[in-house]
């Protein structure tokens, strides 16, 4: 009994708190300083450690389980490609490490407008390769990522295929952002997140001047082929359903090996609450059998 009420408190905190921020009213500068600060009721659990790095120019933060890591997750934070960071996710990785039991690597990717596309995949692709190049083997690596950083998951995976690089082993997305030219935007009974005006004023920022239907930009409009095994959780009160659903139909068109869940009235990027909600720890374990079903030693 006591789950559905905390559901519906945060589900109320954010709709008044977080979602008006989130418009075109307040300026970039405001929602970054603003949502970092909301993000520190997503705290890690005790059992995972934080360090940070760099990997091919690109500043990390590593997490790492209590035991021996399984494997590694390059994970990729949300925010529209104009917001968040790694700290903002520390309690979200934190909490994929544990169940997953895996070391996950957050990178500090560049963002827009200060730095549009390509710059993100730059940096996602120079962590990676210098993972490869540090020995790690690439069926030891997976990637994931949330809203945007789930778009940016599968970008990067289509980007090394495409630049004849081996693959990771798997894809996991919470709440893809796969579609920046807005199209097909879900209309839920209740969005107690997300903008669809905002939303296009980060696709603006971060394109630029490369057309947003560019396959690394909105993946939906690209070639899955030969892709890793995929993993999609979304919730179904979020204008994000749609990119879920069509990301989705198309891996499964290219013949990619595709798993997608609807969580219930939840939404957008749901998981960040993993230290209230028992359904935000449930995906998060689920993804982290997805992950260590495809890895190997």
């Amino acid at each position: 009994m006591f789950q559905p009420l905390l559901e519906a408190g945060l589900r109320g905190t954010m709709k008044h708190f977080v979602k008006p921020v989130l418009s075109k009213t307040f300026p970039l500068a405001v929602q970054r300083r603003y949502t970092r600060e909301a993000y520190r009721t997503s705290y890690p659990p005790r059992n995972v450690a934080f360090r940070r790095d760099d990997l091919g120019g690109v500043p990390v933060l590593r997490v790492s389980p209590s035991t021996p890591a399984k494997g590694t997750v390059i994970y990729f934070h949300g925010g529209g490609y104009v917001m968040g960071s790694p700290d903002t996710h520390r309690g979200l990785a934190g909490y994929l490490a544990s169940l997953s039991g895996c070391e996950i690597v957050l990178p500090d990717y560049r963002l827009a407008p200060e730095h549009p596309y390509p710059a993100a995949t730059d940096d996602a692709e120079a962590v990676y390769l210098t993972l490869l190049n540090q020995g790690l083997k690439p069926n030891t690596i997976a990637l994931a990522g949330d809203s945007a950083g789930g778009g940016l998951s599968v970008a990067l995976a289509m980007r090394l295929r495409d630049h004849g690089h081996p693959l990771p082993s798997s894809i996991t997305c919470f709440s893809p952002w796969t579609d920046l030219t807005e199209q097909a935007l879900y209309s839920p009974d209740c969005e107690p997140v997300l903008h669809a005006a905002w939303t296009c004023k980060a696709a603006s920022m971060y394109a630029a001047d490369t057309p947003l239907t560019h396959p690394l930009i909105s993946p939906v409009y690209g070639d899955l082929s030969d892709l890793p095994p995929l993993l999609i959780q979304v919730g179904s009160q979020e204008i994000l359903l749609n990119d879920a659903q069509r990301l989705a139909d198309a891996a499964k068109r290219d013949h990619v090996k595709t798993t997608l869940e609807i969580y219930n009235n939840l939404w957008h990027v749901f998981q960040i609450h993993a230290p209230q909600l028992d359904r935000a720890r449930e995906a998060l374990a689920f993804a982290g059998e997805h992950i260590n079903q495809h890895l190997e030693g």
